[in-house]
């Protein structure tokens, strides 16, 4: 079984880069951001809409599939300017292969600790089953693919659980924050990966988001749980590559890199499989022992659980929010003052 090499596009604009995505006929990932519109209001960029025109572009591609662009969209702006309702109009504008759903990325520099990589799970199991339900009514279901997200290995599988009800046979999941994630460790890609061969549901396979060109020989060994990776690695060593001899960046330039970068991930599916040792164990954290903090864990754990069953909004955690819950915890704990009476 051979590990699909999806190309991930910055544009579909006619010129080189998309003649030689299209001449190598390769599968192309684009972000649902380079689709977009923007304006200028009162001194700030707005997103204004979609320019679907440039869809037409891509018609003689071998296949093109859309992301969510969470991880830029947070990153730049700490969210999506558009809604969910928005994004999945976008997807049924043009015969995607894959529909990626909505997610929210938990990077070490989106999600800053435990409690927030937990919280952007569960949101991404509530856009999750927006996303699908929203795909059904557009007729896009078989093409929707849900994401799964986490830091740590077992967060994947609480995050595939989360969605278990909307995950169809033979569905390609998502992996979500795999991009800036080292190949070795106990939170490695392969230590994340292994994981997943013991609970991905029987006829499913993972497509993994953003991984490194030199991991391929360490997923050679799980191939069978794995239909594809993307990357668009090959535009940083473009761009560091015209910034050392002072040139622009072209897209014929970038052009050329893809085209090296890709030709060379194909070759390396051809290397003999690469195995690491076991990972050691992740050390078990300690529950907090201050007792606002404890009524702050409780308080965003119940929230989380309540988002997850689509109970709450994705976008219902807050801070006042949490803290308020725990206000109430806080207070209903504190035993009472008993009373003395003269």
């Amino acid at each position: 079984m051979t590990i699909e090499i999806v190309l991930g596009l910055p544009h579909l604009t006619n010129g080189p880069l998309l003649a030689r995505a299209a001449a190598l006929c390769a599968p192309v990932l684009i972000s649902a951001n380079c689709l977009s519109r923007w304006r200028k209001a009162d001194g700030w960029r707005q997103w204004s809409g979609w320019r679907t025109g440039t869809l037409a572009h891509a018609r003689n591609l071998a296949s093109l599939d859309l992301d969510s662009a969470g991880y830029t969209m947070m990153v730049r702006y700490r969210g999506l300017p558009w809604s969910i309702a928005d994004y999945m109009t976008l997807a049924a504008s043009y015969p995607f292969r894959r529909i990626s759903s909505v997610d929210y990325c938990c990077e070490h520099e989106v999600a800053h600790d435990r409690e927030e990589v937990l919280d952007r799970i569960a949101r991404t199991a509530a856009t999750n089953r927006e996303c699908f339900v929203r795909a059904g009514d557009l007729g896009i279901r078989q093409r929707f693919m849900p994401v799964i997200q986490g830091r740590e290995p077992d967060d994947y599988a609480r995050s595939l659980d989360s969605i278990d009800a909307i995950v169809l046979p033979g569905s390609v999941i998502g992996i979500g924050s795999m991009c800036r994630r080292p190949t070795h460790g106990p939170q490695g890609l392969i230590a994340v990966v292994e994981r997943l061969t013991h609970i991905l549901p029987i006829g499913t396979k993972a497509h993994l988001f953003g991984v490194k060109g030199d991991a391929l020989p360490y997923l050679a060994p799980f191939a069978r749980w794995i239909a594809s990776i993307d990357s668009q690695g090959w535009g940083i060593a473009a761009r560091r590559h015209a910034l050392r001899h002072r040139i622009s960046k072209t897209d014929r330039l970038a052009a050329d890199f893809m085209e090296r970068w890709y030709r060379t991930q194909c070759a390396r599916l051809l290397e003999p499989p690469r195995f690491l040792t076991e990972a050691a164990d992740i050390p078990v954290r300690p529950p907090p022992l201050d007792p606002w903090e404890q009524a702050i864990a409780q308080a965003r754990a119940e929230i989380r659980d309540l988002i997850e069953t689509g109970e709450l909004d994705h976008d219902a955690i807050t801070d006042a929010w949490a803290e308020g819950w725990a206000a109430d915890i806080w207070h209903n704990r504190r035993p009472e003052t008993p009373r003395y009476v003269a």
